[in-house]
């Protein structure tokens, strides 16, 4: 993101004021390498609607007006507009040698660049956005689910954002994004860095209004994802291990190309895009009483948080955030930011949180819960096993935080958007089996059984008349046995629940077999 007045280096300064200063320090030959700078990089400058101060200096620049710089401020032919949250330095800093690293040059912020006020996103802003991408993104459902509520204790909506059409909720902060670029800005084209659904989002939406993407990913991305960014027609491209490796070479090729780049979270258009998702469910739901919302970066419950407080201030929003990866509720309460490790939830995986993000979150969030990895895989299981509806981890977060605070919500009206739907299918194959076997329903039972023939059978029987499905039969002579003459035999049998598995064992008991559950 490109930023009013942020050259990296080169920041508008705090410079001295008196004609000795000014002579001391050559202040005015450095006001010379300013307007010269804005000359060169007027042509690769990001617009920003939500910064009237960017559109007054570039029609400086290109008027030829001469452009000066004071007290992190600038001057257009001697009228001087305030540009807010510029970070001012000494001019001593800006050199010749800084000049000619600008040539032919984008400068640019991090992609965290600091909050600035005149960034912020407002109620009406959504709705421009809700305008701006209608037709082009589904309204998805936002209905009741009977079950979910008998078994948590609240009154439970599901948004069904998985059925977009990139399956997640991404592409309506993309979309908004990408449909404020200018002419310019749409010929050179965009680039994003994204772990899998920001970048889906916004290869489809690009390819579909002719714009070339390039989309950097880290190493480790689910298969899934890069496959379906592929084929959405996007240039992808595998780099680190981590985003935050992604988003510098993102920023780096930005830089070489003239590539616009399109945050995942931090940026006030996409903000608002995501924010059309509570439009939505205010509408839908009416007279919800509590969010949970998922965290990686932040852009989504920034934006359903500006629109509950702007249209239902007694609403209140909770987000929610793996245990390995809780950057949110480190930075909020003041904790350094230690994230890493596996996690089913790689939507969430975010190393940092953003500024812009952090600062709605820190004024609109009721509060940030975090949830176990096998919550996540609980609440994934149980969608598809209740509402027919597959959820990636990410995606399955908001259930999670129900099922795993239940007294927080219990008899409230309770929205969660199922914010994606992108998970492989290898690993949605092993949390499904998985989850048999945490609650009880896939068992390992371990019996040892005389070696004489039609034992095997007997044992077979007793568990077909308990009513136990055999998946799977494993004979061991060799390895923990108590004589040759006695075998193990391990049997990988289903069942309807831990109860059910119970009264096998005590079925297979009462038939004097030796058993345990391995």
């Amino acid at each position: 993101m490109y930023t009013s007045l942020d050259l990296g280096p080169l920041r508008c300064c705090d410079g001295p004021k008196s004609r000795d200063q000014r002579r001391r320090s050559k202040l005015g030959n450095r006001k010379k390498w300013l307007a010269r700078s804005l000359r060169i990089i007027r042509y690769g400058w990001e617009r920003d609607p939500f910064s009237p101060s960017l559109d007054a200096l570039l029609a400086g620049a290109n008027t030829g007006k001469r452009v000066t710089a004071r007290d992190g401020a600038i001057s257009l032919a001697g009228t001087f507009e305030s540009l807010p949250g510029v970070v001012p330095i000494d001019m001593k800093t800006w050199s010749s040698q800084h000049l000619r690293r600008a040539q032919g040059l984008y400068y640019k912020a991090p992609m965290n660049y600091p909050q600035r006020p005149d960034r912020q996103v407002s109620l009406d802003d959504v709705r421009d956005a809700a305008k701006r991408i209608a037709g082009a993104i589904e309204r998805t459902p936002c209905v009741h689910s009977r079950t979910l509520s008998q078994l948590t204790g609240a009154e439970v909506f599901l948004k069904f954002e998985n059925l977009q059409f990139t399956a997640s909720f991404k592409e309506r902060g993309a979309l908004n994004r990408l449909l404020l670029l200018s002419g310019a800005e749409r010929r050179r084209g965009v680039i994003a860095m994204s772990a899998g659904n920001h970048a889906q989002g916004v290869a489809y939406h690009a390819a579909r209004l002719g714009i070339r993407s390039v989309i950097v990913m880290p190493k480790g991305t689910p298969n899934t994802k890069v496959k379906n960014t592929r084929e959405h027609g996007a240039d992808v491209v595998l780099e680190g291990d981590s985003l935050a490796a992604a988003a510098e070479y993102a920023q780096q090729r930005a830089a070489g190309e003239g590539l616009t780049i399109i945050h995942p979270y931090d940026d006030p258009a996409v903000i608002a895009g995501q924010g059309t998702i509570a439009i939505e469910m205010l509408e839908d739901a009416p007279g919800l009483e509590m969010l949970i919302v998922p965290i990686g970066g932040g852009g989504l419950i920034s934006g359903v948080a500006t629109v509950t407080k702007a249209l239902s201030s007694d609403v209140q929003v909770f987000g929610v955030e793996s245990r390995s990866y809780r950057a949110m509720y480190q930075r909020l309460h003041g904790q350094p930011v230690e994230v890493g490790g596996e996690t089913i939830a790689d939507g969430l995986a975010v190393r940092d949180v953003g500024e812009l993000t952090l600062e709605i979150v820190r004024r609109l969030v009721r509060d940030v819960l975090i949830v176990e990895e096998s919550t996540i895989e609980r609440a994934v299981v149980t969608l598809i096993e209740i509402e027919k509806t597959v959820a990636e981890g990410a995606g399955a977060a908001g259930l999670a935080a129900l099922l795993q605070y239940p007294d927080t919500f219990r008899g409230r009206r309770v929205g969660i958007p199922l914010c994606g739907g992108n998970i492989d299918t290898s690993v949605l194959a092993a949390v499904l089996m998985r989850g048999l076997v945490r609650d009880g329903r896939l068992v390992r039972l371990r019996v040892a059984i005389p070696d004489v023939s039609g034992s095997l059978a007997k044992v077979a029987s007793l568990i077909g008349e308990a009513g136990g499905n055999i998946v799977e039969v494993q004979h061991q002579r060799l390895f923990g046995t108590d004589s040759v003459r006695r075998p193990e035999v391990e049997f990988l049998m289903e069942t309807r629940d831990r109860a059910h598995s119970a009264a096998i064992v005590a079925a297979l008991r009462a038939k004097d077999v030796k058993v345990t559950e391995a």
